[in-house]
């Protein structure tokens, strides 16, 4: 049997939210193993007072095992 635990993090990337969601696991998973996956909640753009967007930001809930 095996049991779950799911942590919310914060990422963000100037590539795109792809990035963001990358950049965010490898960073999590320096601290934390066994991780199976993760929802997306949240995505959020910053902007220039044109419009033009200079960073994307995801909030997420990673799932992992605990041994």
């Amino acid at each position: 049997m095996s049991v779950a635990k799911v942590i919310e993090i914060n990422a963000s990337s100037g590539k795109g939210v792809e990035d963001a969601v990358k950049h965010g696991l490898k960073k999590t998973a320096e601290s934390v193993k066994n991780i199976k996956g993760a929802w997306i909640n949240e995505i959020k753009v910053v902007t220039k007072d044109d419009g033009t967007v200079t960073e994307w930001r995801v909030n997420m809930k990673v799932n992992f095992v605990v041994n």
